[in-house]
């Protein structure tokens, strides 16, 4: 074993990791700003026949964004992270080491041959989950390695104490492996039909209301262990590493996570507000949203406490922008969430465009601006380089940053426009409008919705050009900074 004061970190697994990042980033949002402009000019639709139609192409953007852009992130910050504040060096072990480099080539093969899968029209129609029985089992292998590559690091570390981060990681791990594994089982139709159909497809083994509740029991969670959890074990080692800054309060952050951990596996069914959903199931989704305010705005205010006082680092360092926004982004959304989870809110938000708004603000506010933030961060001590541009990295947090707020702000108002629309009606009690109606007067937000998809697009390419250009052409550095990141 290495002492602390020669330990260098492995970091070819951190490295291999963030590339699929940034390039399941770009293609997930390529996709996802096409399917906008699909929806302004219908037209685009029939590109490519029946592989480019929105219903196609819509499970290729989500599941790209999930477990290629979002996951890949996981795993890049983890086995960055993990190393450091472990105190421990992932080549001590050979073992963790041959683990972790098949756990990304399964994970690079399963997730191109799934999204392959998606576009050939296989598809369980499941929100979140429409991968087919095949691609689930490669999911849980990979899973099932990065958790034992876990336990192994936190076995062999040198650091007793268990950082925030590990904490939230740690729950990333088991909250997405128990989701997953119960709302993915399926029966594989070809195999007990003695092989009649498809070998592809399968049904679930759940059915009717009990499908409906364990998928939205996943499908909100999933955002809670994917989008949620991980993102808040960054921005607890990130934060404080690139300001100097201890975090405002660790007890705050130990609250935090244990409300997190209660509180939002049971507020699922605010999804399945106004179905068959036995009325108190929605009553509790409902009460279980607003309570998690709390824990949410706990771990919001306590990463904008950690800046108190040193709110001058705002104007000094771009990172820190990306950062602070991020927390801000995730107090919006995370307020807007419950508010929709109102029932008399629900009634007019059900079912259209401000739901996409608010899950937008979230993904690309507050999940996309920490994964770029943390990418940053990491680059020039894994590549030993300084950020290639300043300027430029400026430029993309403001392009961003309006593109996030024109989508969210668009589909605001298109959605109340047309929840207020498909409820009105005349003094004879008769609807009002025509649903295609509806659809034609969204058009000006949809075209708003399209340009920025566009804006942010080229802000994320931006993003990638100028970790291109630091890892391949940045001034060398001679020694790792201890905070703030250099860069030209």
């Amino acid at each position: 074993m290495q002492s602390n004061a020669s330990l260098e970190y492995d970091y070819s697994l951190a490295k291999k990791f963030t590339y699929l990042t940034i390039l399941f980033g770009f293609l997930g949002m390529l996709v996802g700003t096409l399917i906008a402009a699909q929806m302004a000019f219908p037209e685009l639709n029939y590109l490519l026949g029946e592989y480019g139609t929105f219903s196609r192409l819509r499970p290729v953007h989500t599941n790209t964004v999930v477990f290629g852009f979002t996951v890949s992130g996981i795993f890049a910050t983890w086995f960055y992270l993990g190393q450091r504040v472990l105190k421990v060096s992932l080549a001590e072990s050979r073992f963790l080491m041959v683990l972790g480099n098949i756990q990304f080539w399964l994970y690079l093969v399963g997730v191109l041959a799934a999204t392959v899968s998606l576009v050939l029209g296989y598809s369980t129609s499941k929100e979140y989950a429409q991968y087919e029985w095949p691609f689930d089992i490669v999911i849980i292998l990979v899973w099932v390695l990065w958790g034992i590559n876990m336990m192994g690091l936190i076995g062999i570390r040198r650091e007793k104490a268990l950082y925030i981060s590990v904490w939230y990681y740690l729950a990333c791990f088991l909250g997405i492996a128990m989701l997953y594994l119960f709302n993915n089982m399926e029966i594989p139709t070809y195999f007990a039909s003695g092989g009649l159909g498809n070998p592809m497809h399968s049904v679930s083994m759940y059915s009717g209301t009990n499908d409906a509740l364990v998928q939205w029991w996943y499908g909100h969670n999933a955002v809670a262990f994917g989008f949620t959890v991980p993102i808040v074990g960054m921005i607890y080692y990130f934060l404080p590493k690139e300001s100097g800054q201890a975090i405002y309060s660790y007890k705050l952050s130990l609250l935090s996570f244990w409300g997190l951990m209660f509180v939002y596996l049971w507020a699922g069914s605010h999804h399945l507000l106004w179905t068959t959903v036995p009325d108190w199931m929605q009553t509790m989704g409902s009460a279980f949203s607003i309570v998690l305010i709390l824990p949410s705005w706990g771990s919001a205010i306590n990463m904008l406490l950690t800046m108190k006082g040193e709110w001058n680092q705002l104007t000094e360092n771009p990172l820190i922008k990306f950062m602070v926004l991020a927390s801000t982004f995730y107090m919006l959304s995370t307020i807007e969430g419950p508010i929709q989870a109102i029932r008399s809110v629900n009634a007019i938000a059900h079912f259209t465009d401000w739901i996409p708004g608010h899950v937008h603000d979230g993904v690309l506010g507050w999940v996309v601006f920490m994964m770029m933030a943390a990418i940053f961060h990491m680059t020039p001590r894994m590549f030993k380089r300084e950020i290639y541009s300043r300027k430029l990295m400026e430029f993309q947090f403001w392009l961003q940053t309006i593109a996030v707020v024109l989508y969210f702000t668009s589909m605001w108002i298109a959605g109340i426009t047309q929840g207020m629309m498909w409820r009105a009606v005349d003094e004879y009690g008769n609807l009002m409008y025509s649903f295609i109606e509806t659809v034609v007067i969204l058009e000006p937000y949809y075209m708003i919705r399209t340009l920025s998809g566009v804006m942010y697009l080229i802000g994320f390419m931006m993003f990638a050009y100028n970790i291109y250009k630091t890892v391949t052409a940045g001034r060398k550095l001679s020694t790792e900074p201890q905070f703030r990141t250099p860069m030209a």
